[in-house]
């Protein structure tokens, strides 16, 4: 497969916040677009797949890269998936970083990590990243209800131009089925990586 450039690549990072769907139908959806991803999936978040999706993830990287490619019938050389502390991986330098990263579900913890600098694990130090080269970086929190912490640390990520995206599907397309709150939620989070889709019906259609 021909070396993309950075507007071909996309960042996915799944953390242990409820809604592992989100997560998985937004890397679905930007492979099914023929966009580069690359994956990042915590300890927590694969327990997560597991109990809400009923995906038994592999602990390796390379096994998770084959079952997804499997189960979304995509092509490989698409997704690349890392290990939480792969730090020669390309999202953890500024030097090849993607053009956008999406944290989606992102908990609370990595929330504050982020809000904090701390670069403890890949998904934070990708992050961090984003923000000192100016990327577009989007976190979709599932927390209900948020405490004054939560409040704070988002309210400090927004004003670093960090696009803080709640997990809170609306129902004006009068949805019938989960999926289509899920696809709700993923349609708005590519509309802010730039991402053109039509997975869900809009507001006057």
């Amino acid at each position: 497969m021909a070396e993309q450039s950075p507007q071909d690549r996309i960042c996915v990072a799944m953390t242990g916040a409820s809604g592992a769907a989100y997560g998985m139908r937004l890397v679905e959806v930007l492979l099914t677009a023929g966009i580069q991803v690359y994956l990042l999936i915590s300890d927590a978040a694969r327990v997560v797949c597991k109990e809400e999706l009923g995906l038994d993830l592999p602990e390796k990287p390379e096994g998770v890269t084959r079952f997804l490619n499997t189960h979304f019938g995509t092509e490989p050389g698409l997704l690349s998936v890392y290990a939480p502390h792969d730090w020669y991986s390309p999202v953890a330098s500024g030097s090849n970083a993607p053009r956008a990263m999406v944290i989606c579900p992102c908990s609370g913890g990595t929330l504050a990590a982020i809000a904090h600098g701390l670069s403890d694990n890949l998904t934070e130090r990708a992050a961090d990243v984003m923000l000192k080269e100016g990327r577009k970086l989007v976190l979709v929190p599932r927390e209900s209800p948020v405490s004054t912490i939560h409040l704070e640390n988002m309210l400090s990520l927004a004003r670093m131009g960090v696009r803080i995206l709640p997990a809170s599907p609306g129902f004006y397309h009068r949805p019938q089925r989960i999926e289509d709150l899920v696809d709700f939620m993923v349609a708005r989070v590519l509309d802010q990586i730039g991402v053109s889709n039509q997975i869900g019906r809009r507001w006057g259609e």
